[in-house]
C-alpha cells in the first residue's frame, strides 16, 4: 500500500510598501524575509483567532549567524506578511534556538488569562558558550505581541551539549501535550509527555534509523492523509545536516504509527524518503492550531547550511 508525505512550500510576499529595501537585486519577492538581518529555521507556526503566526531564528544585531532570538511575523493569508518586533530576545548568556509555538485552549499551563486561551512557546535554550542546551517555557497572553519567559526554566534539562528543537502538539488519543525532540549526535528522536507543559515525562526514543550521515535537526511529529485521502496516518520528519543526497541540510520522512507513546516506522516500500530533492528548504516545521481535519501546513528555511553565511546580500 503507498502512501505519501505531502508537504507545502509557502509563499510569502512582503506588505505592500513595508519597506523599500525590498525593491534590493537580490531581494525575495514571493518569499518572505525579514527587513534587515540574519535569520534561518522558522519557529513556533501557529494559527490562533484568524491570524497565522511566524516566528523565526532571527539576528537583531547583524547579518551574520549570531545572537539568536525569535523575529516575528503575522499574516492573514500566508501570502502578505507584517513583521513585528522581536518577540522572544536572547537574554542573560542564553540564544533562544528552534521551537515550538501550541494555543493552551484550557490554561493547562496556568499561564493564561482566566477563560481565555494564551500562546505558549516552547523552545530550546542554548549557552553561549556552547556548553547546554534545554528546552524551556515563554508565554503570550496578548496574540504574541509581547512575550513572558517561564520563572522556572528550564522545563528539561539532560545537561547535554546538544538537545534541541522541540516539537510539541496536543494528542487527543492520550489526552496530553507531546514533544518531539532531537538527540542530534545519537541520532535519535527523544518524545516526552505533559499534562501542563511544565513537568514532562520521557516516553520512547525513535533512532538511529534512516540516514545518518549528519546531526539529526528539527523533527516534527505530524498526521497526514494517505494518498488515497481516505485514512490518516502519522509520519515523522527530521532534519539531517550535512548528510542530505543533494548536498548539505535535507530533511528525511519515515511514515509509521504512533500510539500515543512510541512511534514505529513502518517497513513498506517508500515509507522512508526526503521531502524534496532541492538543496533550500531545511527545518521545515507545521503550523499549530489548524481546524480539526485540516492537512498539516509546512514552512521551511529557503537556504543551505553548505552557503547559507556567505550570499552576497545587505542589509
Amino acid at each position: 500500500m503507498r502512501k505519501m508525505l505531502v508537504a507545502i512550500c509557502l509563499l510569502a510576499l512582503p506588505v505592500q510598501g513595508q519597506n523599500p529595501a525590498y525593491d534590493q537585486p537580490y531581494r525575495p519577492q514571493v518569499h518572505f524575509s525579514p527587513q534587515k538581518n540574519w535569520t534561518n529555521d522558522p519557529n513556533g507556526l501557529v494559527y490562533f483567532d484568524h491570524e497565522w503566526h511566524l516566528f523565526f531564528q532571527y539576528n537583531p544585531f547583524g547579518d551574520e549567524w549570531g545572537h539568536m532570538s525569535w523575529g516575528h511575523a503575522v499574516s492573514k493569508d500566508l501570502l502578505h506578511w507584517q513583521e513585528l518586533p522581536v518577540a522572544i530576545a536572547e537574554e542573560h548568556g542564553i540564544m533562544i534556538f528552534t521551537g515550538s509555538v501550541v494555543v493552551d485552549r484550557t490554561n493547562s499551563s496556568g499561564f493564561c488569562a482566566p477563560t481565555t486561551s494564551c500562546m505558549v512557546a516552547i523552545y530550546t535554550g542554548h549557552q553561549v558558550d556552547g556548553t547546554r542546551q534545554t528546552q524551556n517555557l515563554a508565554y503570550s497572553r496578548d496574540h504574541g505581541r509581547t512575550w513572558t519567559k517561564y520563572d522556572h526554566n528550564p522545563v528539561l534539562d539532560l545537561h547535554l551539549k546538544d538537545f534541541r528543537d522541540p516539537s510539541v502538539a496536543w494528542n487527543d488519543s492520550t489526552g496530553q501535550w507531546v514533544m518531539a525532540v532531537s538527540l542530534p549526535k545519537e541520532h535519535k528522536v527523544r518524545f516526552y509527555g505533559s499534562q501542563n507543559l511544565k513537568e514532562w515525562t520521557m516516553l520512547s526514543d525513535f533512532g538511529p534509523a534512516g540516514d545518518v550521515d549528519g546531526d539529526w535537526e528539527c523533527p516534527d511529529l505530524l498526521r497526514i492523509p494517505s494518498a488515497d485521502g481516505k485514512q490518516r496516518m502519522w509520519a515523522l520528519k527530521v532534519g539531517l545536516n550535512p548528510g542530505a543526497p543533494q548536498g548539505g541540510s535535507g530533511e528525511q520522512y519515515f511514515l509509521g504509527s504512533f500510539d500515543g507513546k512510541t512511534f514505529a516506522a513502518s517497513q513498506e516500500p517508500g515509507a522512508h524518503g526526503w521531502t524534496n530533492y532541492g538543496k533550500d528548504d531545511y527545518c521545515a516545521i507545521s503550523f499549530n492550531g489548524l481546524p480539526a481535519g485540516q492537512a498539516p501546513i509546512l514552512l521551511g528555511w529557503m537556504s543551505n547550511w553548505q552557503y547559507a553565511a556567505k550570499l552576497p546580500t545587505a542589509p
